[in-house]
């Protein structure tokens, strides 16, 4: 067909159509003008008459061209458009009516110079909308050839205005109405869309076989958030959401910007806002290090960090390809943040094992940092469970050396970040990381540690610190992502156990506090993050599952969309997390950060056990490594079987 052809020619035969026939437009506009102004069918009776024919389009052209009018996409074409036309046309009238009296052609009314613009605007502008009607009439028959959601938007404000107009033109949406809580707006109309009151959201869905909930909803609160997810939840719909305010910053609103709930939306709580000055203390115009750079955590630190503005941030990391994406992304970091405030960072990626004392030494000397976060560690607990001499090596003893390395540096702050999974573990992961935590205590309350029978003691300046917290949302190992695959996949949501509970923190609340945590060290403290009320884990399947507008199939339903199947507790797996092994934690600076008191063994006591813990290592001796871990940890209870992978292949 002709308007399929036409549709599929390069854009530049489009804009040479377009030209050619605004040009027919100026002439048709003249002899119109013509015909108006001598009140007759004109045809020109002399050679000056035909001038105004030659001018119109000889002018019309460049300008139009010049205001970006063959610029435009019709289909999507709005008042901005309108707006330029008008201003081309107007210097358009303003030449046109110029070059007739300056010219004096006879036979030629003067009136001619203010008519034509005035139907011309009248003829271009009518094109305009005549082609968008017929475009979007092309997009209505493309809709009904294919599925469409219909789609309520919750929330009237700018956001759901622009994001409604960007769907006008969607094939994937019809939008059938908006919700508000505001009752100024509860009736009304927006572009022809009806607003409704959030009390009759059921029967609006029933009613108009609604299929997806946009949240469009960017500066309320998450406990505001909570509640509205919470009365969607009951519904067969699909809730969608749009970013923040931080990411909606610059820039309209688009279609592509509707997206899945975060986890932050599942679980979140209103984060508090943080203090500038303790972020700052250790980390402007500082030397920092980070340790496993290129982890959940350890990306996190490094981007807020950045805002601070160090004078150099020293990114160590294991994995090669983790070390160059990260390193990627904060240069990209590090030029916004010099674009905007004139701050030069340094970066250096560093490619290094913890385990390697040599190693940590060097780049310590090297750079000399004032502030150490060490987020390296294996926290997978299975697969530590089953290679638990790795784990130990890397936890216990990379904890070690870059402890080590820091003192005998200098380094004024050094931060472990810990895990919940430290308190009365059932796990080796858990257990290796209330070790490490156990090494900081240890060293922190030693003046002048030795670290080995040739090692002379070294003057200890150090401010150890231990931030312990629970799972963070989106992480690597976390159950969300995994979660939402499943349901991608139409099931089912596998689960350890019924009954298993968690604490969940967003990465970014994690890492913010970690800093400030860190900032607030005097020496040998354990932090406790304030990780809320903790989770069920089937209850955050179910609601992940509703949200996606699907149901659970289970006993009361068995036609359901999503099984959850639940597998059995992992090797060290744990039904409850805890955060403190004793009951007195102490209050901070900060509302959301406890100090615990936890026992710990002085160094000269406990460095003959490392040493034996190293041999054990090295020799991949697990019942040893058992034996240390049981010895050292309080309420360490490992299952009763060795599952160390290795050691059963070999027997």
């Amino acid at each position: 067909m002709i308007k399929n052809k036409l549709l599929s020619q390069p854009r530049r035969v489009k804009q040479i159509v377009v030209l050619l026939a605004d040009a027919m437009m100026g002439v048709v506009a003249v002899w119109a003008a013509y015909s108006l102004r001598l009140d007759t069918w004109h045809w020109p009776y002399s050679l000056h008459q035909w001038w105004p024919y030659a001018l119109a389009p000889l002018l019309a052209a460049p300008i139009f061209w010049r205001n970006g009018l063959y610029r435009a996409v019709f289909r999507h074409s709005d008042m901005a458009a309108m707006r330029a036309l008008a201003v081309a046309v107007s210097l358009y009238a303003v030449l046109f009516f110029g070059v007739l009296m300056i010219a004096g052609w006879p036979d030629v009314p003067r009136s001619i110079g203010l008519l034509q613009p005035l139907i011309l605007m009248v003829m271009v502008g009518g094109s305009r909308a005549a082609a968008r009607q017929w475009l979007s009439s092309l997009s209505a028959g493309q809709r009904r050839s294919t599925p469409v959601s219909n789609l309520l938007i919750y929330g009237a404000g700018s956001a759901g205005v622009q994001i409604a107009n960007a769907i006008a033109t969607s094939h994937e949406f019809k939008l059938l109405g908006f919700v508000d809580d505001s009752p100024s707006l509860q009736g009304l109309t927006i572009n022809r869309v009806p607003v409704y009151a959030p009390a009759n959201l059921k029967a609006i869905v029933s009613d108009h076989g609604i299929t997806d909930i946009l949240l469009a909803l960017p500066s309320i609160t998450r406990t505001r958030r909570n509640e509205i997810l919470n009365e969607l939840q009951p519904l067969p719909v699909h809730v969608r959401s749009l970013p923040g305010l931080t990411d909606l910053a610059h820039g309209r609103v688009a279609l592509a910007d509707i997206k899945d709930l975060d986890v932050e939306d599942l679980l979140g709580r209103d984060a508090v806002p943080p203090d500038r000055a303790l972020l700052a203390r250790n980390l402007f115009g500082k030397v920092v290090l980070v340790t496993g750079a290129a982890g959940s955590i350890g990306s996190e630190l490094c981007r807020q960090i950045l805002q601070e503005k160090p004078a150099r941030l020293i990114l160590v990391e294991h994995s090669e390809f983790g070390l160059y994406s990260i390193h990627q992304e904060l240069q990209h970091l590090c030029q916004r943040i010099a674009d905007r405030e004139g701050a030069t960072i340094e970066l250096a990626p560093l490619l290094a094992n913890v385990r390697d004392y040599g190693r940590m030494l060097e780049i310590c000397r090297a750079y000399q940092p004032h502030t150490v976060y060490h987020a390296a560690a294996y926290k997978h607990v299975p697969l530590v469970e089953h290679n638990p001499a790795e784990g130990v090596a890397n936890n216990v003893l990379g904890t070690l050396n870059a402890a080590r390395a820091a003192i005998e540096t200098g380094v004024s702050h050094f931060v472990l970040v810990s895990t919940d999974k430290a308190v009365r573990p059932t796990n080796v992961m858990g257990a290796s990381k209330r070790l490490a935590e156990m090494v900081l205590q240890a060293l922190s309350a030693t003046p002048a540690p030795s670290f080995g029978p040739e090692a002379p003691a070294v003057g200890n300046r150090t401010r150890f610190a231990m931030v312990r917290f629970g799972n963070v949302l989106g992480s690597s190992g976390s159950v969300v992502p995994l979660f939402r695959r499943q349901i991608e996949a139409g099931g089912p949501i596998t689960l350890t156990h019924a009954e298993v509970t968690r604490y969940f923190m967003t990465i970014p609340e994690a890492a913010q506090l970690v800093l400030q945590a860190g900032a607030m060290a005097e020496g040998g403290e354990v932090y406790v993050l304030d990780m809320g009320q903790p989770v069920r884990i089937i209850d955050l399947a179910r609601r992940m599952v509703k949200l996606s507008g699907f149901t659970v199939r289970d006993e009361n339903r068995p036609d359901g969309d999503i099984a959850i199947e639940v597998t059995g507790l992992r090797p060290g797996e744990k039904l409850y997390e805890e955060l403190l092994i004793g009951d007195n934690p102490v209050a901070t600076l900060h509302p959301r950060i406890l100090k615990a008191h936890e026992e710990f063994v002085p160094w000269a006591d406990f460095r003959e056990d490392l040493e034996l813990l190293k041999q054990a290592v090295k020799a991949n001796d697990t019942a040893t490594l058992r034996t240390l871990l049981l010895k050292h940890v309080s309420g360490f209870t490992p299952d009763a079987q060795d599952s160390d992978l290795v050691g059963l292949a070999s027997v």
